[in-house]
């Protein structure tokens, strides 16, 4: 049996019965069944194609079934989607082994070998007929089965950025996503890792929006290269990057991270004052704490002290701040290219997290210094948690300004708050306000 496809099955198995984050199912599996990169790389290939495109395949799928696919056995809709999403959208795979991997994974399992001929009968009639989509005059349920996007998602983006920005988010979705590094400047320079990681076998290219930014191509688990293990650079998106520039820190400050893991942007930040100054980092949660202090040990940062801390309480304990990093807990509905299964989230539980968003903005601004900057950011687009938090932010706080930020990137904004959009920027969505404390 081929095993880049068992442990697509096993990782898609592990999503679907557990309701797993893709990314650390895939990178729990991989890891678990020490695949080479060539095998890593169609494996994860197969389940983000799986995940992203979902409600495509499934409907693909429902037009040669009798019953619903909620009646099949997990494994059984496993292998379907599996075959599908080969056939469908991977077009360098032949269809012949698409279907007959997927009646191989059904046979190996005693309880599901009798559906080896509904598998093999069902991906023959997708073969056969191609992709296929809803024939309706009903805008919403049409665009859901073409991007694999909910209809309460499209509904709130058409509404929220217009129908054109709408299917640009979701055309920018769906494919490979780019893994994004950020070189670690205390110890090197871009041109000196760009060098180091072709030696490497890895493709590289430079970033025309961030300074220090480089894009590998087509590489598996970047974690493996002797460029990480030595702590020259660190996994963080564009978007992540531009956020800790608009902060705009120096040697010497005291800036704080109020929802630090696992630790991206304050390691970025750390790189920015040069390992001079004061970055306090927290999380709420202890072990999360850990991977912040984790990564600032390989990277050889020394100027970040990890805490526990509840950022939406004050305390009093804490330095007044030339800088604040406030990236709250969000939706994550701008990172849908790298997380695709947030899109299929409940509304209800997204529209809960406000409250807290706006209750941790309040409380870091209190451990603002007068003069000081403040960034509020979010890794979704989404208004009720963007610039609804924002507005609000700002009638109750007279003392805030919101300043200007990245005049010379092409962007969405409204009010000098920006949002990054995939399809303008080449980033992930994510959302930007800056403010200053003025008295």
């Amino acid at each position: 049996m081929d095993k880049a496809r068992k442990a697509a099955f096993d990782t898609l198995l592990r999503i679907h019965k557990d309701a797993a984050y893709s990314n650390l199912a895939l990178s729990a599996q991989l890891k678990n069944d020490d695949l080479d990169n060539k095998d890593s790389s169609f494996a994860s290939a197969i389940v983000y194609t799986v995940v992203e495109r979902l409600l495509t395949v499934d409907y693909n799928l429902s037009l040669y079934l009798k019953d619903p696919l909620k009646k099949l056995k997990p494994e059984v809709l496993t292998a379907l989607r599996i075959g599908a999403a080969q056939i469908l959208f991977m077009d360098k795979v032949p269809s012949s082994a698409a279907v007959n991997e997927s009646v191989k994974l059904v046979k190996s399992i005693k309880s599901c070998s009798f559906a080896s001929g509904l598998v093999n009968a069902v991906l023959r009639k997708v073969a056969a007929n191609g992709l296929k989509l809803p024939d309706t005059d009903d805008k919403y349920k049409y665009l859901s089965i073409k991007y694999s996007c909910p209809e309460w998602l499209l509904r709130l983006w058409i509404d929220s950025y217009g129908e054109e920005n709408t299917e640009g988010i979701l055309n920018a979705s769906l494919g490979a996503a780019e893994t994004v590094i950020r070189v670690n400047t205390l110890k090197t320079d871009k041109q000196k890792l760009k060098k180091m990681l072709e030696s490497e076998g890895v493709t590289v290219k430079e970033s025309e929006l961030c300074e220090n930014a480089l894009i590998i191509e087509n590489y598996g688990a970047v974690e493996k290269l002797k460029a990480f293990t030595d702590g020259l650079f660190h996994v963080q998106g564009l978007s992540s990057q531009l956020c800790c520039e608009a902060l705009d820190v120096k040697e010497g400050q005291t800036v704080l991270d109020m929802c630090a893991s696992p630790g991206g942007k304050s390691f970025t930040l750390a790189q920015n004052m040069n390992g001079k100054g004061e970055l306090f980092s927290f999380d709420l949660h202890k072990h999360r704490v850990g991977l912040i202090q984790s990564g600032a040990e390989r990277l050889s940062i020394n100027n970040i002290t990890a805490k526990e801390q509840d950022s939406s309480v004050y305390n009093e304990s804490l330095p007044q701040a030339d800088r604040i990093l406030c990236d709250v807990p969000c939706s994550g509905l701008g990172v849908i290219a790298k997380k695709p299964e947030i899109k299929y989230k409940d509304r209800e539980d997204i529209d809960k997290i406000a409250d807290l968003q706006y209750d941790i903005l309040c409380i870091s601004y209190k451990h603002l210094k007068i003069g000081g900057k403040l960034l509020y950011s979010t890794c979704s687009l989404n208004p009720s948690e963007n610039e609804n938090v924002c507005r609000k932010f700002l009638q109750n706080h007279p003392s805030a300004k919101i300043l200007p930020i990245f005049e010379k990137i092409n962007k969405y904004s409204t009010d000098n708050m920006v949002s990054l959009m995939p399809h303008i920027n080449g980033t992930d969505g994510f959302f930007l306000a800056l403010f200053c404390k003025t008295e």
